[in-house]
């Protein structure tokens, strides 16, 4: 199969899919628009809109099947979408969460929620509707993006984010270690809760000894790098679910501590040994890790058993292809 990825890169994803696709004897192209100081490269044709117009009509001629990422394609008002459909070939729309995180649907049931990233709901809606009057099924990584865009399609996939193991080996904690390192990575501090966050950390500081670190604007190769020397990552407090950077550090076996809303805890598996923290109890949460080494030891072996079992990258690519196969 001829699969087409494009046209923004989240998180790694379309590269990381890609490249999977490829091991399992598929053709795949990854073509990325949106470049940011992450400097993901592998398995991805770094690109520009205008390009990728100027060459659609070959593109479409020789992919058989069309994954869009983000809410977006290649064409103005998704008139490639049209064409993908008229041409009589296979299309897929993956939203990945600020692309379709509707600000009033998302304070529902998460007080937290930081919405600034995503577009105004009109904006949103729009987009859905016209790509789904072309496009009848979508992906979504997990429980928590999936009421923005169900009622939109007639069918929409969970497709758990991917990672390439071989790239991380375990690093689990030092239970002897006096001073704990305590990592957090914020792309978007607002998103994130990074204010929440280094609150805690602070007052935390008058009653136990530890290290932290603040990691911005670096790319994702040398953050891992990082990752690698922590023994507390606290990640991201207000979402409402974890992302790719849990994902790693668990691939590393790290404890991580991010909030889940209590109502899409409950549709991931009990294996899933993420600390659930959110801006109101933060600080307990790393009062415990900064407390308990051998929970801190505990959770990074699970979180690396966890990895495996749900995120690892021929895993993910399995369930992805039988999504392919059943496309109209």
């Amino acid at each position: 199969m001829k699969i087409f990825h494009g046209i923004v890169e989240i998180a790694g994803q379309m590269g990381i899919l890609c490249g999977g696709l490829k091991r399992k004897g598929n053709i795949a192209g990854a073509y990325n628009t949106f470049h940011s100081y992450l400097g993901y490269q592998d398995h991805l044709i770094n690109t520009n809109v205008n390009e990728l117009r100027k060459t659609f009509k070959h593109i479409l001629n020789f992919y058989d099947l069309f994954h869009y990422h983000y809410n977006t394609s290649i064409e103005d008002q998704f008139r490639d979408l049209q064409k993908i459909k008229k041409k009589g070939k296979k299309a897929i729309m993956h939203h990945w969460g600020n692309d379709v995180r509707f600000h009033d649907m998302a304070r529902v049931n998460n007080p937290y929620v930081y919405t600034g990233d995503s577009p105004p709901n009109k904006v949103i809606h729009r987009k859905l509707s016209i790509i789904s009057k072309y496009v009848s099924e979508a992906i979504v990584q997990d429980y928590e993006v999936l009421p923005y865009v169900e009622k939109y399609y007639q069918k929409v996939h969970i497709l758990p984010l991917a990672i390439d193991l071989r790239k991380f080996s375990p690093s689990y904690p030092d239970i002897t270690k006096k001073r704990p390192l305590i990592l957090h990575a914020p792309t978007n501090p607002d998103f994130k809760g990074t204010v929440f966050i280094e609150k805690a950390i602070e007052e935390l500081r008058a009653t136990h000894s530890f290290d932290y670190r603040r990691i911005e604007k670096m790319s994702n190769a040398e953050v891992v790098k990082l990752y690698k020397e922590a023994d507390i990552i606290v990640d991201q407090v207000r979402c409402g679910s974890y992302g790719l950077l849990s994902v790693e550090c668990m691939a590393l076996g790290k404890p991580v501590i991010t909030f889940i809303r209590p109502d899409v805890a409950k549709r991931f598996s009990p294996e899933l040994p993420i600390v659930n923290g959110n801006p109101d109890n933060v600080k307990e949460k790393i009062k415990m890790l900064l407390e308990n080494p051998g929970a801190r030891e505990n959770l990074g072996i699970r979180g690396r058993k966890y990895v495996e079992k749900v995120h690892e990258r021929s895993v993910v690519v399995d369930k992805l292809l039988s999504i392919y196969s059943k496309l109209d």
